[in-house]
């Protein structure tokens, strides 16, 4: 039971860090720089060979930051923090400056809501995402002039979405944001914060098609030519979690935090989950190279399904019925909640928004100018780099928009010789409830393939 709780709170926090996967979770400090540019997917664009090919190994500094503190994910831990839970898994690997401890902890509250004044998050919060990385390789049947190919892919690979949406009303907000102390509304039971949070485990099985036309005549670089990629992914679902949250807060007669007692539990859980499934997704991709020019689209999860069956359903809530609610909820530190399940609920079917991406770039000797355009996962995103490239030094800069937050990124690049570098960034990251931008650090050693 402690290790399915466990799943669920990293499923809930990974589920909302998903909107900024992009650059948090990102092991190339180089494309960190350049403000995210190719980290998101595109079929056709990464059939193209990199204009200087590399791998990166990353530098995770911001696993020593958090390595001792693994217990906020924990419920049955003292250290079992949601705030700081979701803050950690949003930016595991790099390092946040000025990464604080949040105040509402071990279950225990204030009954005076202006303690907590300055700390306002947004009222509503939607994220969702999308990892699914394919490893395979393509069998070309027919080879042509210019580095024409058409080819069948075949692949494999994990297959993990999450989507959350949390509303926190208005009332409380306000509170939360003034700069003077507030007088609290009496005797009322402010509307509940909500989160509802959908994650899925499995494993997609690819064939595809894959081929590349020459456009002769156009251009000079052997990169020249239209990419074309189409992947029908077989789904098999191995985990499928499926939580509603709602927290009640009750005042007494002078303004300060209570249970009322004639109502329901001030906090429930609904957690349905299954460990079988089966679906399918569609991708496609374009891209097309011409001299010092690049550009592609693309569109991700087409009809994407997976239908879940033999779905459990498990209610939780506050309290154990030998205690005073008040006392286990507001001072103690040591509340329980009872359960109600599992039992068989309807079979369930879930689909995500189909992820469109564009990009566009130009690529020189000396300097390359990026940018990427995203409508679908979270919203619409934007990305735009600039790199200048040195003997030994290449300066890097960037912009991205996503989450209706831009943030900017800038780093180094340091050329020890013609097979490594090492590759330094600084980023905005608003990966915290608050969305307050924080600065972060990344590092990656980078292993050129050819220089």
């Amino acid at each position: 039971m402690r290790a399915r709780i466990q799943l669920s709170v990293f499923i809930v926090c990974v589920s909302w860090a998903s909107s900024v996967f992009a650059q948090n979770w990102s092991f190339d400090a180089r494309k960190i720089a350049l403000g995210g540019v190719g980290t998101t997917d595109n079929l056709g664009t990464e059939m193209i060979d990199e204009q200087r090919p590399y791998r990166s190994i990353v530098l995770p500094f911001g696993l020593f930051q958090i390595a001792s503190r693994t217990g906020v994910f924990d419920p049955s831990s003292s250290q079992f923090d949601p705030i700081r839970a979701i803050e950690y898994a949003a930016s595991p690997l790099h390092y946040v400056v000025n990464r604080d401890d949040s105040d509402v902890r071990n279950a225990v509250l204030a009954r005076d809501l202006n303690v907590y004044r300055g700390f306002t998050p947004p009222n509503s919060i939607l994220a969702e995402g999308l990892t699914a990385p394919s490893w395979g390789g393509t069998i070309k049947v027919y080879r042509g002039g210019g580095g024409s190919f058409q080819g069948v892919y075949v692949g494999a690979g994990p297959y993990l979405s999450m989507r959350t949406t949390a509303a926190i009303p208005a009332q409380l907000t306000d509170i939360l944001s003034s700069g003077t102390t507030v007088a609290v509304p009496k005797n009322i039971s402010f509307p509940q914060i909500t989160d509802d949070s959908l994650g899925q485990v499995a494993m997609a099985v690819t064939g595809g098609y894959r081929g590349r036309f020459a456009v002769g005549g156009l251009g000079g670089s052997e990169r020249d030519g239209v990419y074309v990629a189409v992947n029908y992914n077989y789904l098999r679902g191995f985990r499928y979690e499926n939580t509603h949250l709602g927290v009640r807060l009750d005042t007494d007669a002078s303004g300060s935090l209570t249970v009322n007692p004639l109502l329901p539990s001030p906090v429930i859980a609904t957690r349905q989950y299954a460990t079988g499934g089966q679906g399918f997704a569609l991708d496609f991709g374009v891209g097309a190279v011409v001299d010092h020019w690049e550009v592609g689209f693309g569109a991700k999860g087409i009809a994407n399904r997976i239908d879940w069956t033999g779905v459990q359903q498990t209610t939780y809530s506050l309290g154990d019925p030998s205690k005073p609610l008040l006392s286990t909820l507001l001072s103690s530190g040591n509340a329980t909640f009872t359960s109600f399940g599992p039992v068989a609920v309807a079979d369930a079917r879930a689909e995500l928004p189909v992820d469109y991406r564009g990009n566009l770039g130009y690529h020189s000797n000396a300097w390359s100018a990026l940018a990427d355009y995203g409508q679908g996962l979270q919203g619409t995103s934007f990305h735009a780099g600039f790199e200048q490239r040195l003997s030994v030094i290449d300066l890097r800069g960037g912009m991205r928009y996503s989450s209706e937050i831009w943030n900017p990124s800038g780093g180094i690049g340091i050329n020890v010789g013609r097979r490594i570098g090492l590759d330094v960034a600084a980023f905005g990251t608003s990966a915290n409830l608050e969305r307050t931008r924080h600065v972060a650090l990344a590092a990656s050693i980078r292993i050129n393939s050819r220089r």
